[in-house]
């Protein structure tokens, strides 16, 4: 389904596509008013996506067809082998997780996992993870450690799920403790925000010594209609909140909560998905680079100045 300003780049095409249709079955010669529209089709495209508010980059960010962890993890790794279980309740298919190959090189890998449609996305509750699904990515933690794997992390989630059971069973407790033993790896962490970054939800497989983001993905710490109900009583106020919470990818480069932005082809990463991955595999790659050759004790360190950089400024 379109969102509603991409309607006119959409309604352009569906011209553009009449008219070569009547140009194949009449004959008659459409050439040059063909490439007229699709001249200004092209600046249409542009000036829309160059320009889009920070509520239109939270819709990109959840149009369905982006790319999910498990489709990077499919096209841009090696041999993946995902290991199920916290060892302690149960397996959660919101967070998905394993041993792969990046290139030649062993890594460990954790991330949220939407579904792909509706059934899908009932079984993975929405990419909203329970308590045991950040107890099985610690397990991975520590299993990088021990081996001395690279962790990399892929974040695209709505927020941790608030409801009873998740809970009872400890939630705010767990992400806690996430954060706390991400923050202590040994090794050279990555996180690539795919889509969507809410809240400790997000985090909690997000201190990283490089966060990256794409470009149309969001990061903070509520979501814009959360955010509007309580500030305004309506989530209809999103859009306002949106503007206000500084979540694009530009605004977080500038605040330096990401280290670098993933460019995304244009409209989207829904759009093409195998080049929104190429780009994502490119970006790793140079990232763990930089980190190569780093002491474990230099891995720790570096993590913990980014994070406790994060809202310094310089006295004016």
């Amino acid at each position: 389904m379109p969102l509603e300003f991409e309607k006119p780049i959409l309604e352009l095409e569906r011209r553009i596509a009449e008219l070569k249709e009547t140009a194949k079955a009449t004959g008659v010669d459409l050439e040059a008013e063909i490439r007229l529209l699709e001249e200004r089709l092209a600046r249409l495209r542009k000036e829309t996506y160059e320009n889009l508010t920070p509520w239109q980059r939270v819709q990109l960010a959840r149009a369905p067809g982006r790319p999910t962890t498990l489709d990077v993890l499919e096209k841009a790794f090696q041999d993946f082998i995902e290991l199920h279980g916290d060892r302690a309740f149960a397996d959660d298919p919101a967070i998905v997780g394993g041993l792969a190959y990046l290139e030649g090189e062993k890594v460990v890998v954790v991330g949220h996992q939407k579904g792909r449609d509706t059934k899908e996305n009932l079984q993975r509750n929405f990419g909203m993870p329970h308590p045991e699904g950040y107890r099985k990515a610690m397990r991975l933690m520590d299993l990088a450690d021990r081996f001395g794997y690279p962790f990399l992390t892929f974040v695209d989630t709505p927020g941790a799920y608030p409801g009873v059971s998740a809970e009872e069973r400890g939630q705010a407790w767990v992400i806690a403790q996430s954060i706390q033993r991400m923050g202590r790896l040994r090794v050279p962490a990555v996180t690539v925000i795919l889509g969507e970054g809410g809240s400790g939800g997000a985090l909690a497989i997000a201190v990283a010594n490089r966060v990256l983001i794409l470009e149309n993905a969001w990061y903070s710490v509520i979501s814009p209609e959360s955010c509007a109900a309580i500030l305004w009583r309506d989530a209809k106020e999103a859009p306002k909140a949106a503007e206000a919470l500084k979540l694009t990818a530009k605004d977080l480069l500038q605040l330096k909560v990401v280290d670098a932005i993933v460019p995304e082809p244009e409209g989207g990463a829904h759009k093409d998905p195998d080049r929104a991955i190429r780009n994502i595999k490119e970006a790793l790659l140079k990232a763990l680079e930089e980190l190569k050759g780093l002491s474990p004790e230099a891995l720790y360190e570096d993590r913990y100045r980014r994070f406790r950089s994060l809202g310094v400024f310089a006295e004016p």
